[in-house]
């Protein structure tokens, strides 16, 4: 690692990977094998599959004769399960493979996608929902430890690829939604279900099978590995963030109460700036000020941003709407680096623990925001949200120091993991 006085890097505990080597990875980022771009694809589609109901969701509503609230579980279900789940994908794809896993993931998403097409009421759509949740959240955690145990270029250019791989997917998704979901509230459902079915059909054909870790990850194991203080607070801090960032994504649908096209198109533009954001941007500011301060900053403007949508006008409400694509690419990509770079669990494992506490945030603001407003105003579930980003750039701060020295510590052991598949260890 580099001394503290060598620049602003050198109190970043992600300097290794954002910093000294973003020149080499983005360099390698486009020198893939065959079997990273099948997975990156289809886990674009995956990430497609969260905002693909985002400008329909007034139309689901009226379709099914349903109420905000109800919709809203749409995403609650969805979540739900793919919290809980992630204890279970470490145990799944350390008995059967990481090939195996994927294939099984992303049937459940072909299915239980297809059935939520059928819907007749609110009630069977959440249910399927949750089904899909499940297959998402066999694939998507899956698919970051394939990406990077097989990605040239190392953890960084990895990371980097799976960050492009959601800002295109949740760019996409309100697009697809939007143009399929204008003539009817069903077909976004087909679409997607037909486009993972080509991903189930890529990945068989493209990726071998993983090798297996020498110890079978436990249930538990996720668990454990919470109990270590860096990825502890990096979780807890995710999931204020997540509660800001679902926030945005499921309940302002409902306050710009617009045309699916309309809609989809102000989602498609935060969906590019969330991308652009991730993959281009934040590895500049990373290594210009340090992950913390980016991290820490970029909570703080969002906390702004979304008092500025929640109390502005309509036209304030739309460019707050897009603005805030940025706010959350920077801070998914600094995530999701802090929590690979700072424990010392095995990165599956470890990730599997943040993403179990950052999802229940994830499935909780999309029910609560409705109901806070239906207790108050249209204006409060932004201020609740603004609080949570706040209070997510606060554990950062209070904790920066024990972030920082955790991340060093392991920087040799993680950049030895670097060398060879990660996804079996």
């Amino acid at each position: 690692m580099r001394s503290s006085n060598s620049g602003p890097t050198g109190d970043d505990p992600l300097n290794e990977v954002s910093g000294a080597d973003s020149d080499s990875g983005s360099a390698s980022i486009l020198r893939q094998p065959g079997a990273v771009w099948a997975t990156a694809g289809a886990s674009v589609v995956a990430f497609m599959g969260i905002g693909l109901v985002d400008p329909i969701l007034p139309s689901i509503a009226k379709g099914l004769q349903a109420t905000p609230s109800q919709v809203s579980l749409l995403f609650t279900s969805y979540f739900l399960i793919t919290a809980v789940a992630m204890l279970v994908t470490g145990f799944v794809s350390s008995r059967i493979g990481g090939k195996k896993t994927l294939l099984a993931g992303l049937a459940l998403v072909v299915v239980f996608a297809a059935l939520s097409g059928t819907s007749g009421s609110v009630g069977e759509l959440v249910g399927f929902r949750a089904g899909w949740g499940l297959g998402n959240a066999l694939f998507v955690s899956t698919s970051l430890a394939v990406i990077v145990g097989a990605a040239a270029g190392g953890s960084s250019a990895a990371i980097l690829l799976y960050e492009s791989a959601l800002g295109l997917g949740m760019a996409c998704g309100p697009l697809v939604g939007a143009l399929l979901g204008d003539a009817s509230w069903r077909y976004p459902f087909f679409g997607t279900a037909a486009l993972m079915a080509i991903g189930f059909i890529a990945i068989t054909a493209f990726l071998k099978e993983q090798p297996r870790p020498a110890r079978k990850t436990s249930l538990l194991d996720p668990i454990k590995a919470l109990g270590h203080g860096g990825l502890a607070s990096a979780a807890a801090s995710a999931f204020f963030y997540n509660y800001a960032f679902f926030t945005v994504l499921a309940f302002t649908p409902f306050v710009l109460n617009m045309s699916p096209y309309r809609s989809g198109a102000v989602f498609f533009a935060w969906g590019v700036l969330l991308a652009v954001f991730s993959v281009l941007v934040a590895p500049r500011l990373q290594k210009r000020f340090g992950s913390l301060k980016v991290l820490g900053g970029s909570l703080l403007l969002l906390a702004v941003d979304l008092l500025v949508l929640g109390y502005g006008n309509h036209t304030a409400a739309v460019v707050g709407t897009v603005v805030s694509g940025a706010f959350i690419g920077l801070n998914n990509t600094v995530y999701t680096e802090l929590a690979l770079g700072v424990s010392d669990a095995p990165r599956p494992v470890a990730s599997a623990g943040y993403n179990f506490v950052r999802w229940f945030a994830a499935a909780a603001a999309p029910f609560l925001a409705p109901k806070i407003e239906e207790w108050t105003n249209i204006h409060i579930p932004f201020v609740v949200a603004a609080v949570a980003a706040v209070v997510g750039a606060g554990i950062v701060w209070a904790r920066r120091t024990s972030l920082r020295h955790e991340a060093e510590e392991l920087e040799p052991r993680h950049r030895t993991e670097d060398g060879v598949a990660v996804f079996a260890n």
